[in-house]
């Protein structure tokens, strides 16, 4: 693949980078942002960003860089949507199209040609690591819309992530506001086909990992009870026995003070199992 790096920073010894590239998948030109240390890559760390966000946010707000100083980790953080087209609908809201992908292939008539986050970051980003980065391993971690993102795929690609953690995810989108209208927007009225992007309902069908999954979840969080659902991946992955662990987090919101303050702990998580 040929990346066009827009943007470089030395960030702890080693550089904070912007790329961008034109992707065969969503048909759009990409953006992705990364942390490089000095050291040479071995490893790397994906992060999705959540609602409204772009590669920018976690770069430069959640402060990892410092983390992985000295080691052969990198991280990736790719844009959370396509750019640059004008579909019907898609500018209108912060929780449906542009800035809003939700991480799932889309099949309806306005948004099958370009929303195929799934398959982007499978099929495009996955490569890109291996093939221009020469990353061997993978973990992913993310944050609400992204948290949602990095579940379905570390339990739908288990083999491809070496582990997985969230941050505030959207673990049940079937049953939540936000879900129900990027699933009717993106997948049409068949709810049976929304389960594929649902953690919970994927934990439901069989699709589990054996190694413990991570969540950090605010207690103080706006979206907690009614878009979050956290108890509900709680409830089935004790009834699945899937390794889960909540740490639920007194006084704390959705934003990235609540990240920054507890990255560290996710980093050193992903660390441990690269």
């Amino acid at each position: 693949m040929e990346l066009n790096k827009i943007k470089s920073n030395k960030t702890f010894s080693g550089h904070t980078n912007v790329y961008k590239h034109q992707s065969a998948i969503t048909k759009t030109e990409m953006t992705f942002s990364t942390f490089e240390p000095q050291e040479k890559v071995k490893n790397c760390i994906l992060w999705l960003s959540g609602l409204t966000c772009t590669e920018e946010n976690f770069i430069t707000k959640a402060g990892a860089q410092c983390y992985l100083k000295g080691t052969d980790t990198m991280i990736l953080c790719p844009d959370t949507s396509p750019r640059g087209l004008d579909l019907p609908n898609e500018h209108e809201s912060y929780d449906f199209g542009s800035g809003a992908g939700f991480y799932l292939n889309a099949t309806t008539a306005d948004y099958k040609d370009h929303y195929h986050m799934y398959d982007y970051i499978m099929k495009e980003v996955v490569p890109i690591l291996h093939e221009n980065f020469n990353v061997e391993n993978i973990s992913i971690m993310g944050h609400s819309m992204g948290g949602h993102g990095a579940l379905i795929l570390g339990l739908r690609e288990a083999d491809t992530f070496k582990s997985v953690s969230a941050f505030s995810p959207i673990v049940n989108p079937t049953q939540c506001p936000w879900g129900e209208k990027a699933f009717m927007g993106y997948l049409g009225d068949d709810r049976e086909s929304w389960k594929q992007y649902d953690p919970t309902e994927l934990l439901k069908a069989g699709k589990k990992r054996s190694d413990t999954i991570l969540i950090e979840q605010g207690l103080a969080d706006e979206f907690f009870e009614g878009q979050l659902k956290t108890g509900n991946i709680e409830s089935v992955a004790r009834e699945v026995s899937q390794k889960l662990t909540v740490n639920y987090r007194d006084g704390y919101d959705h934003s990235y003070y609540f990240i920054s303050t507890f990255i560290e702990d996710h980093i050193q998580f992903h660390l441990n199992a690269l």
